[in-house]
């Protein structure tokens, strides 16, 4: 059966998309999940995708970011963690206006508006995010495994992999068996941590005070380059392809009122979801201060080092294994996640129209084969300075997908009523701007040789 169309939802003055009518992404899980009764009922249907997107925000690559920041640096960085929260609480909202307002994903959206050429290159920039997040989700299930069970890395690898048999199967069954089975790992992560915290007894002091700014976050090359790639870890750009379109699972009412009243409870949905990310990504720097930072250990970036160092510094029985099922945990969800990004990335640019377990097999084996390569050479062996690195590209590839998003939510030919008011488009695009000054002066420091 061909795809539902989808309409291009409000009108539109002046200067319209170049596309009417279209399929969506995940047109098998397109408008699905009914929306209907009270305020908690509507809640409580409405809650699911932002879990899918805070998800991108506590993987693999998060850990090896805040394990680096938390040994090096103490509490000081928890500041950063804070601000990039912030920045991509703002930024998941408007992916979820985008997606509600005119029914399009945000890689749907600027085939629409942008010349093939560019759409294309945008296109290669998303896929190479893909690929970086990958990278760093599937080493860190691989070595979770290796920690847990002693598979072999390369092993590990293919494991993870296999994820997209697990996706297709549970989409096939009900998208909301994705959304809670994605939803009850994110609870293992966090009573893991919270439990790492429990027994690791941080200074409250020092964790108040490192969330409040310093310059030197700025001004310190090392200290930029790894509050870059916790920018890069936090704020991913294909969590705001993912957003924009899982937000259309949902069958609210195709009208202004039932759009703006969708909009609040997926904004309402992705707020919480990213509240308990931010306490995730707290905790797990909190935790490499308390127990590496403390005791001396300022270069414990490595997962593997921090699994054999927790239980005989915290002096804890099961710490090191609580840490290597959370991490478990949080890989396999992270790839769950990033293949359904990589399909909504491949269907909205190119628009290429295959068989679900095609298009997924597709996907995952672009996104897999850089991951399992690294894992074939390398080893366990310098895996903690790839996954850092891989979210600095991360977050060098940010732009493409901000600067887009923020262009087409202050457009009123493109959103019609539900165009960011003033000073959202201003924030928005303050925020466009900040991220990239900091990859800007991140480029130069790495051209001068300082990092």
């Amino acid at each position: 059966m061909p795809p539902p169309e989808a309409d291009v939802g409000p009108p539109t003055v002046g200067r319209p998309w170049r596309r009417t009518r279209f399929a969506p992404s995940l047109a098998e899980s397109y408008r699905t999940i009914v929306v209907e009764g009270g305020w908690w009922r509507k809640a409580i249907a409405f809650a699911g995708p932002g879990y899918l997107v805070a998800v991108g925000y506590m993987d693999p690559g998060n850990w090896a970011t805040d394990l680096a920041g938390g040994s090096q640096f103490g509490y000081t960085l928890l500041s950063v963690i804070l601000i990039s929260n912030l920045l991509a609480v703002l930024l998941q909202a408007l992916a979820a206006r985008l997606g509600i307002a005119t029914g399009r994903d945000l890689a749907q959206a600027c085939r629409d508006q942008y010349a093939p050429a560019t759409g294309f290159i945008l296109w290669i920039f998303a896929e190479l995010a893909i690929a970086a997040c990958d990278l760093a989700e599937v080493i860190g299930s691989a070595i979770a495994l290796n920690l847990l069970f002693h598979i072999p890395l390369p092993i590990g690898v293919l494991i993870t992999a296999a994820d997209v048999l697990l996706v297709l199967y549970l989409q096939h069954h009900g998208f909301r068996r994705l959304e809670i089975l994605v939803i009850t790992l994110i609870a293992t992560i966090a009573l893991a941590f919270l439990f790492e915290l429990l027994v690791s007894r941080p200074d409250l002091h020092g964790v108040l005070g490192g969330f409040v700014p310093t310059p030197q976050v700025v001004t310190n090359p090392a200290m930029l380059y790894i509050a870059i790639s916790i920018l890069g870890a936090t704020v991913m750009p294909h969590n705001l392809y993912l957003h924009s379109s899982v937000v259309q699972t949902r069958r609210y009412e195709e009208t202004a009122g039932g759009r703006r009243e969708a909009m609040r409870y997926a904004v309402l949905d992705s707020t919480v979801a990213l509240t308990f990310a931010l306490f995730i990504n707290a905790a797990i720097l909190v935790v490499a201060a308390a127990t590496f930072h403390r005791s001396g250990h300022v270069e414990v970036a490595e997962i593997q080092d921090a699994y054999k160092l927790l239980t005989p510094l915290l002096g804890v029985t099961g710490a090191s294994a609580i840490f290597a099922l959370a991490l478990l945990a949080s890989g396999q969800n992270s790839t769950l996640t990033g293949t359904l990004a990589g399909q909504i990335v491949m269907e909205g640019f190119l628009d290429i129209r295959l068989r679900p377990w095609i298009r997924r097999l597709i996907t995952r084996g672009i996104a897999i084969v850089p991951a399992a390569t690294v894992a074939i050479l390398y080893g366990a062996s310098g895996t903690a300075k790839l996954i850092i690195l891989s979210q600095v590209v991360l977050s060098l590839q940010l732009s493409f997908a901000v600067v887009p998003l923020v262009q087409f939510t202050s457009d009123r030919a493109k959103m019609g009523a539900f165009v960011n008011p003033g000073w959202l488009r201003w924030l928005s695009w303050g925020v466009a701007g900040l991220i990239a000054a900091l990859n800007g002066w991140l480029l130069v420091l790495i051209a001068r040789g300082a990092v």
